[in-house]
């Protein structure tokens, strides 16, 4: 007897979709795709990439620039790339789509400006697969706008040059 085949849970199948839409990030150190949702309907999604017209990193490399945190640790940061959230606010933007209210899927703890941005929008909730290495900052903010942080993992995004 086959196996009955099981319909994923509306979290796994926006991850999937988020998955999905990371294939087409233009930077190998992050891929991440972004999806926003509301009422379980797909709002607009994003991915990381160059801006309109600008080169990718698949196409010229990496514009990496250290940042020192207030710890006195470093890390690397690529400076060529839009993050997913960034793109899927711009789309939400060009298609005249309101976030207010809506739940964002993405691979990771939003940085800490898109985290600002998210607030602003309305967003209500917001599901990661994994952790940021820095995304506490993140976090506090999140808790203070009174969004929901949720994590698929309860564990750190690991991806080059970190």
């Amino acid at each position: 007897m086959s196996k009955k085949y099981q319909r994923p849970s509306w979290d796994d199948y926006f991850f999937e979709v988020a998955d999905a839409i990371s294939k087409r990030a233009t930077c190998d150190r992050g891929r991440a795709g972004s999806v926003a949702v509301k009422d379980n309907q797909i709002l607009v999604t994003g991915y990381v990439g160059s801006p309109v017209g600008f080169p990718h990193c698949d196409e010229e490399g990496h514009d990496l620039r250290k940042v020192l945190h207030e710890d006195g640790s470093i890390s690397q940061h690529c400076m060529r790339t839009v993050h997913s959230e960034q793109n899927l606010i711009c789309q939400a933007a060009k298609r005249g789509v309101s976030l207010d209210g809506a739940t964002v899927y993405t691979r990771m703890t939003p940085c800490r400006t898109c985290a600002m941005l998210l607030i602003n929008c309305g967003v209500k909730k917001v599901f990661c697969e994994r952790k940021y290495h820095t995304g506490s900052e993140t976090e506090e903010m999140f808790k203070r706008a009174g969004i929901e942080l949720v994590y698929k993992y309860d564990e750190v995004q690991k991806y080059p040059n970190q």
